[in-house]
């Protein structure tokens, strides 16, 4: 049956093939939904603009994808931090009890409530055939393999953070692209369109070939349209908000 109360970060496909309309998506601008929600995307968007400042000096072009720096680093290192904090607040908003440190593998199981491999992303102003993005298809593509959390980008931040003199290389052009691309996906995935400015100002434009204009105004995202109909929302929000008590329900991702 579809979902009759929405999850806590978790942005779904309704019943009806939709993400908003009629005040649908008001579920994402409830209080309770989320926490300081503004931390996290002002983080992204102050990251987004030190990325269109690189390309004033490194075109974004496929023939750069290898070009490497100790900017570059930098900015593939704060990408990835952002990623995992928001993974973490993501686990921490509903049900995860594994303790210790958490890691790509734990991370590999918000694919379930949020669809990661199935959204892209694209960028303007690119020369070739990169513009668009799908920064977490491995996972869905690998999912039978016997590492099905491995992403390739993840493993090269990773090796430029923890031998930075020797794997600098690894922090190129395009690991740190699918690390920006990424964070767009995971911070779409949770608040849609909604970048919670100090007029709640809605990000978006008509939907061009499936993308519309993401959070921070510069990406576009496709958003998953094939989410499979058991696994969407099936509620309409006024009602469901007017009822008061508990309108929010929790993932359970020891079950996954």
């Amino acid at each position: 049956m579809p979902i009759t109360r929405p999850c806590y970060l978790t942005v779904r496909q309704f019943a009806g093939g939709y993400y908003t309309g009629n005040n649908q998506d008001g579920y994402i601008k409830d209080p309770s939904y989320s926490t300081t929600p503004q931390n996290y995307i002002r983080a992204f968007e102050i990251l987004q603009k030190d990325l269109v400042a690189l390309f004033e000096s490194i075109e974004p072009a496929d023939q750069n994808l290898r070009a490497y720096s100790f900017r570059t680093h930098e900015l593939l290192m704060r990408a990835c931090i952002e990623l995992e904090a928001n993974f973490k607040a993501i686990l921490a908003a509903n049900t995860y009890s594994r303790p210790g440190n958490l890691n790509l593998t734990d991370y590999f199981k918000i694919n379930k409530s949020h669809y990661l491999s199935e959204y892209e992303v694209r960028l303007p102003y690119w020369t070739g055939t990169k513009s668009i993005w799908k920064p977490f298809e491995a996972w869905r593509i690998n999912a039978a393999s016997a590492s099905p959390h491995t992403l390739t980008w993840y493993s090269a931040y990773n090796a430029a953070k923890h031998d930075r003199a020797g794997e600098l290389v690894q922090a190129n052009l395009e690991n740190l692209l699918y690390a920006v691309t990424g964070l767009e996906v995971v911070l779409s995935a949770q608040y849609f369109i909604h970048d919670f400015g100090p007029v709640n100002y809605l990000v978006r434009s008509d939907a061009y070939d499936g993308f519309q204009i993401g959070l921070g105004g510069y990406l576009s995202v496709k958003f998953p349209q094939n989410i499979p109909q058991a696994e969407r929302y099936d509620f309409a929000w006024s009602t469901l908000a007017s009822q008061g008590g508990q309108v929010f329900d929790k993932f359970d991702y020891d079950r996954v």
